[in-house]
């Protein structure tokens, strides 16, 4: 437990679910992609093992003091498994270079047996990262998984710009790609959820930015809120995240049914509050590239400050947590700048005087 903390983050989140009193307010940077850093490993080190994905959130638990360590499984696990090809960068984010479906008409000769844990290294070693995550530090702080949604998990079989374009096109056969892709993550979250981890479904392909409102009703929204109730049957929990805009779909993503509504910093907090904060908990969102990358330590606090003024009321609940992942281009000392805000500003009971004072910002 962080030292100047008075709950560990599994008691506060408790706490949190039942609406009791808590030391401060949950927070939740999305450490993924910084993670390696924190460890002082490369990223292609990270994911060579188990062993050091796991041991590079509890290198950033124990740095910061942050509520939920977070494995990757990542947004190209379905795809890759698939036969998607991935480059293999020694300290960056790789990416897909070589889609395994090239033609709709070929839908029939993937074979989605691959992606079950038995048949996939790098899902079996995601797995493992979670049981030694919870093995080390499971008494203090909960691991969850940021594992793709279905729109997502499509765009790593057959490539981006190819779906939107078959959106209009081949309907018929994107949906026939969403329902094998639903099918199989059903048995991807089931692994995770069976080890008492927490799913943080991550579908940035599905945003507003790319999808008009009535795609994502039509191609997202039945599918994912299929995998929510599949993630409630078996007793899970799950954190929803688009990335980008989703001001016009924010109502249809809560429908689907989370447990937990994560913002992107281009969405307006007040905004998501007054539209669905009766309906759920929110996470939200300090800018990662505006003021977690490019900001100074003044700029961070501000940024703190002002989510929490704008959540704190949330009827539900709210949760600091940066808008999307947090990029290793992030300097690692402003993550802790950002917990040390939290701990300020978030710190019950809330002082008000001292959020509404424009001088503390130090």
């Amino acid at each position: 437990m962080h030292e100047q903390d008075q709950m560990t983050p599994n008691e506060r989140l408790q706490a949190f679910i039942k609406g009791e009193k808590m030391d401060r307010i949950l927070a939740m940077p999305i450490l993924v992609s910084i993670s390696h850093r924190v460890a002082g490993i490369t990223h292609r080190e990270k994911r060579a093992s188990a062993e050091l994905q796991a041991q590079s959130q509890i290198d950033c638990y124990k740095r910061y003091g942050n509520d939920l360590m977070i494995i990757e499984y990542g947004l190209h696990g379905v795809g890759t498994a698939l036969g998607s090809e991935m480059n293999d960068p020694e300290d960056s984010l790789p990416a897909i270079v070589n889609h395994v479906l090239q033609d709709l008409k070929d839908i029939d000769q993937l074979d989605f047996d691959k992606t079950k844990k038995e048949n996939d290294p790098w899902f079996a070693k995601t797995l493992e990262a979670c049981e030694i995550c919870q093995e080390k530090m499971g008494q203090e702080i909960p691991t969850g998984v940021l594992i793709t949604g279905p729109f997502t998990a499509v765009s790593s079989i057959y490539p981006t710009e190819n779906l939107l374009r078959a959106t209009r096109k081949d309907p018929a056969s994107i949906h026939r790609l969403l329902r094998l892709c639903t099918d199989a993550l059903k048995d991807i979250y089931k692994e995770y959820i069976q080890r008492g981890i927490i799913i943080v479904m991550c579908d940035p392909i599905a945003s507003g930015t790319l999808l008009r409102k009535s795609q994502y009703i039509e191609f997202v929204k039945p599918y994912a809120t299929e995998l929510m109730n599949h993630i409630h049957e078996l007793g899970g929990m799950c954190c929803y995240h688009i990335c980008g805009n989703t001001t016009k779909i924010v109502m249809d993503m809560v429908d689907t049914g989370p447990d937990m509504l994560s913002i992107d910093n281009l969405v307006d907090l007040e905004y998501v509050k007054g539209q669905v904060g009766k309906r759920l908990p929110i996470l939200g969102n300090v800018p990662p590239v505006d003021v977690l990358m490019l900001g100074s330590r003044s700029d961070i606090f501000e940024s703190v400050k002002t989510c929490i003024l704008k959540g704190k009321d949330s009827p539900k609940g709210y949760i600091v947590a940066s808008g999307c992942d947090i990029t290793q281009n992030v300097p690692v000392e402003n993550i802790d700048y950002m917990m040390e805000a939290v701990r300020k500003y978030g710190r019950y009971p809330i002082d008000e005087a001292l959020l509404n004072d424009p001088a503390t910002n130090n």
